[in-house]
């Protein structure tokens, strides 16, 4: 039905953004970036795209089969993913750093002692950064959710269109980075961070009713 499947595309959007905010990570694109040149950056934000949509497009296609080849239920998966993007909301929400989504501060030390700090496309900027455990799992739930052709391609459609504003917005960091306020920066952080807190506990209450359906009678 058009309208369920508008519904999907609203929701997949809103969590994909919240989730994979270029702007909110591109602070974080400019500080692992800062010693590079313009055209260096720009590369690197082409192989950060890139390497984004590859595994999230591996998740998207066979995310449900890697749980059923370990024996979890997506229900399972829906409240541990949850409780991920919850930690992930409220690091937002307070302003400070979540090592499930930047990589814990040993990571980065290991990354930059082996000589990675100049190539950050894919450690950490997309994983953990842009596709980590709350992508994944969000990618997950929501693909779970859908329902018939119209709805699986409505969740394509929204994490395709979350990609390419990514792909723009760190192909012309510097420049937007020049007219980001620090204050815009803050309040959108706080509103995703709001937004994905909310999604967070919806996936948990709905796991939890699934997993026990006694409780919600």
């Amino acid at each position: 039905m058009p309208g369920m499947t508008t519904a999907v595309l609203v929701k997949a959007l809103g969590a994909f953004f919240a989730i994979m905010n270029p702007f909110v990570n591109l602070p974080l694109f400019l500080s692992l970036t800062q010693d590079q040149d313009a055209t260096t950056q720009r590369r690197t934000a082409v192989r950060t795209t890139i390497s984004s949509t590859v595994m999230c497009a591996v998740v998207l296609l066979l995310g449900a089969t890697i749980l059923r080849f370990f024996g979890i239920g997506v229900d399972d998966f829906r409240i541990a993913g949850g409780i991920v993007l919850l930690i992930i909301s409220l690091s937002m929400l307070n302003g400070s750093g979540s090592s499930a989504h930047e990589g814990s501060k040993q990571e980065k030390k290991q990354h930059d002692a082996a000589g990675g700090g100049n190539d950050v496309a894919f450690y950490p900027m997309t994983f953990p950064i842009l596709v980590g455990p709350g992508t994944i799992a969000t990618i997950i739930v929501i693909q779970s959710q859908a329902r018939g052709l119209g709805g699986h391609a409505a969740v394509a459609a929204a994490l395709a269109a979350v990609l390419v504003a990514l792909g723009i917005v760190l192909y012309f960091s510097s420049s937007i980075g020049a007219r980001l306020s620090m204050t815009m920066r803050t309040i959108m952080t706080r509103l995703m961070g709001m937004i994905l807190a909310s999604i967070a506990v919806q996936m948990i209450v709905v796991g939890i009713q699934h997993l026990f359906p006694g409780l919600a009678r």
